[in-house]
């Protein structure tokens, strides 16, 4: 195969950026509507989270997302009890980047035609998803649109909660601070399009690609969720920093602090990752901004705090391990790599 990209598969992330640029360019404009009232933006555009004010002492987060192109997967395996999780994933892990407790959820679901089945299927993703991130889903929306959607797409919009003097921002973070990177279980919720369009053009979505592990199965792995230990870390050290790994790779870190990160001490990637490369003939670089490569959320602190948070990620069954620090050059490097994130 010719080499591939995510631009080829079909999203072209540079592009994106550019359009969500001249979207950020009008919506800021919103932003002033409720300053010096309750639900004024104090972190305006741009972080994993948004803030809202709503008193002297407390704040709320919000967060909105989907899960992509892996409901292709979903369908194509028939298999629709996973999706909820993702939906979940998606969105706690963005809330909990600011120092908030995710509380509630909404979902929105668009549908060609209903399907009690499917929808039950979901519900049971959602409510595992849920149990896990300690929520409640407190409402939603159900909208059958024949002439928009062929399948179906589903969102979610997570509501959280964090004292004023308990926001992290990365505005303390300092250089010689460490990089704790979290696992991932996989592939998570970002760049399934270039994973589809790789795998899939080898294997069929029931094929064995693993001992014991069909291709459509291992796409579907459901994304981790890092609630529970991340709010133990938050109430037990001194976190300065929180970065969910999701589109665009490890060059999320750079959303958080002016200074920028050498990571010396990466884990090698899952096998999923390797065997895309690998028949994708897809560039490294290509790889680490596109895709987790083993590492779902990332928590900076500083290096005498780094065994306690190790330890408490340790008993929720998350593997966690120092793999950087915190250098005044900007950008995200990775040693032995010739590019910067």
């Amino acid at each position: 195969m010719d080499k591939m990209t995510y631009a080829k598969a079909g999203v072209n992330i540079d592009r994106e950026a550019l359009a969500i640029r001249a979207l950020v360019g009008e919506i800021k404009h919103t932003l002033d509507f409720r300053k010096g009232k309750a639900g004024e933006s104090l972190l305006g555009v741009g972080h994993f989270a948004a803030l809202i004010s709503l008193d002297a002492e407390r704040t709320l987060a919000l967060s909105a997302d989907g899960v992509g192109t892996k409901i292709l997967v979903a369908e194509a395996m028939q298999r629709y009890d996973t999706i909820g999780i993702d939906l979940i994933a998606m969105n706690a892990n963005d809330v909990i980047c600011v120092g908030a407790e995710p509380m509630v959820l909404v979902d929105y679901i668009a549908i060609y035609e209903p399907d009690e089945n499917i929808m039950e299927e979901i519900g049971k993703g959602l409510v595992k998803g849920a149990k896990t991130a300690g929520i409640s889903i407190v409402g939603g929306e159900t909208a059958t649109l024949p002439e928009i959607v062929k399948g179906f797409d589903i969102a979610g919009l997570i509501l959280g909660f964090v004292d004023r003097d308990k926001i992290v921002t990365g505005k303390s973070i300092l250089p010689g601070d460490v990089v704790i990177g979290l696992a991932s279980s996989g592939i998570h919720s970002n760049g399934l399009t270039l994973a589809r369009k790789v795998i899939f053009s080898e294997y069929k979505p029931e094929d064995e690609i693993f001992p014991g592990r069909k291709a459509g199965e291992e796409l579907l792995e459901p994304t981790r969720i890092y609630v529970r230990e991340v709010l133990e870390c938050l109430a037990g050290a001194d976190v300065r920093g929180l970065a969910n790994i999701t589109g665009g790779g490890l060059g999320n870190l750079a959303r958080i602090t002016d200074y920028g990160f050498l990571l010396d001490n990466l884990p090698e990637p899952h096998r999923i990752f390797k065997l895309i490369q690998e028949l994708g003939n897809v560039p490294e670089n290509e790889m680490y901004r596109t895709f987790n490569m083993g590492i779902g959320l990332c928590i900076v602190a500083g290096r005498e705090d780094a065994e306690k948070i190790i330890g408490i990620c340790k008993k929720y069954h998350t593997e966690a391990k120092i793999i950087g620090s915190v250098v005044r050059e900007k950008g995200v490097a990775i040693k032995g790599k010739d590019f910067v994130l």
